[in-house]
């Protein structure tokens, strides 16, 4: 049995305006109506895999579990990093994790925001690799390369591939090219894209970070020695963690180890690295349509609307991508839109929240959205799902009206609890003690209104909550 390991953080800046720190691309359904995490988790479901091990941050612990839930898979275990480490760090937390269960047991490292749309063929060429990581080889994964690719990294092979999923011997990595560079290796035939994706025994990684990065490995155990349980996830001990030094796998370990293996995927893959690598997979004819999108004579350009009932029309546009969201919309010429991150970054100087914060606020409870802020006053959706709670809280400086619209609504304003239906409303007075729940088997969906001198988040006191927030 092989056992997933998926890292799930990010920064989630180059797919902006859809990706954002508080909710990045993994979440999102960018091909389809599941989110490239689950179709992530999905892949490696089926046979002769055990349970996924999830490395990800504190503030998308409920995201994972909720989505992992709603795919049909239970997680073997989730760790919670206290701080994002890049990848050598949450590599080796699962690592050590697995280990401490079983040290011979196989794993299998994936990003958890990357498009592979042939399953079979992708877990065929994972059988493939199986023998070489048995044997005590850290395999890698290359993409063969179509075009002169410049936002990839590189694993150059001692012989042009043959055509064979088997394993290779690994000369070397190199970093993202320039234009001329990624040309001259696509022409020599030598090369191929570094998916970021391992294959290798939980001992054989082990001994690897033991001999190129043993400060590191003191410092996860540290971290996983102390770690708490809290409400099922695995939370890595802050100080010891923080000892850990933020570098990526590739630049601790697999540059410096001798026993790399590679195998040649020859299927179709992306790591969805900006809006042209979406508009390439979702292309049909030149153009790429999401939502409520309409082209009229427009070329190689992807048109998106995550705006219900918000139409995003295109005329005579060529090369352009175009993405509307309800709190930002990005035009840009769709060769350059590695460049998004330079607009994330103008936008955090200016402090607006659609830098990192999406429009949706996701709450191991369910969600909520702004829909009309105002002096004095604020109107949200607030979606509550099946059997889940808000926390009994308090606030100092707002009153709230909440109107149900959907489902039935249990409410506690001080010592008086009640149901609220459909079409009904209650008021809760500035300072009362309360809470809604929703007791149904479907969502719960309400209107609130926000009236006061602030109306900010964080004016809330939390008596109870039944996820453990401070």
């Amino acid at each position: 049995m092989i056992t997933p390991v998926l890292l799930c953080g990010g920064s989630g800046t180059r797919l902006w305006p859809l990706s954002r720190k508080s909710y990045p691309k993994q979440f999102s359904p960018l091909m389809g109506d599941e989110s490239l995490f689950q179709a992530s988790a999905a892949r490696l479901a089926g046979e002769g895999y055990s349970a996924p091990v999830v490395v990800t941050a504190d503030a998308f612990r409920f995201i994972v579990t909720e989505q992992l839930d709603t795919a049909g898979i239970t997680p073997g275990a989730v760790l919670i990093e206290p701080a994002g480490r890049d990848t050598a760090p949450a590599v080796l937390a699962a690592a050590l994790y697995v280990y401490g269960q079983d040290p011979d047991a196989m794993l299998l490292v994936a990003p958890s925001d990357h498009v592979i749309p042939d399953a079979e063929a992708f877990n065929a060429t994972v059988a493939a690799a199986l023998p070489a990581a048995k044997a005590g080889q850290l395999v890698t994964f290359g993409i063969s390369p179509d075009r002169a690719e410049t936002g990839y990294g590189y694993l150059e092979l001692a012989a042009a591939p043959t055509g064979d999923v088997a394993p290779q011997p690994l000369k070397a990595f190199v970093e993202k090219p320039d234009a001329e560079a990624a040309a001259a290796m696509l022409a020599e035939g030598r090369y191929l894209w570094n998916a970021g994706i391992f294959l290798f025994s939980a001992a054989t990684i082990k001994a690897a970070y033991e001999k190129f990065a043993p400060d590191m490995v003191k410092a996860v155990q540290g971290a996983l020695d102390h770690a708490k349980s809290d409400l099922g996830f695995t939370r890595l001990a802050a100080t010891q963690w923080e000892q850990a030094q933020a570098i990526s796998i590739d630049y601790a370990v697999m540059e410096k180890a001798d026993n790399l293996s590679v195998v040649p995927y020859l299927g179709r893959w992306s790591d969805l690295g900006d809006w042209a690598a979406v508009w390439r997979e979702t292309e049909q004819n030149g153009v790429s349509l999401s939502g409520p999108a309409t082209a009229i004579d427009c070329t190689n350009t992807l048109l998106r609307s995550e705006v219900p009932g918000q139409a995003i029309v295109g005329i005579g546009l060529d090369d352009i991508v175009a993405i509307a969201m309800p709190d930002a919309v990005l035009i840009s010429h769709k060769g350059r839109t590695q460049e998004v991150k330079q607009a994330v970054a103008a936008l955090k100087t200016q402090k607006a929240p659609q830098a990192e914060s999406f429009p949706k606020d996701h709450r191991p409870w369910g969600w909520f959205e702004s829909l009309v802020v105002g002096e004095r006053f604020q109107v949200k959706r607030i979606v509550v799902h099946p059997g889940a709670a808000l926390s009994l809280q308090s606030h100092h400086h707002r009153s709230e009206h909440w109107i149900v619209v959907q489902g039935t609504a249990k409410v506690t304003v001080d010592e008086d609890v009640k149901l609220v239906s459909e079409n009904q409303s209650v008021y809760i007075p500035l300072g009362a003690v309360h809470r809604m729940e929703n007791p149904g088997k479907v969502p719960m969906v309400l209107i609130e209104v926000q009236t006061g001198s602030y109306l900010g988040e964080d004016d809330i006191i939390r008596y109870e909550d039944v996820y453990a927030r401070e």
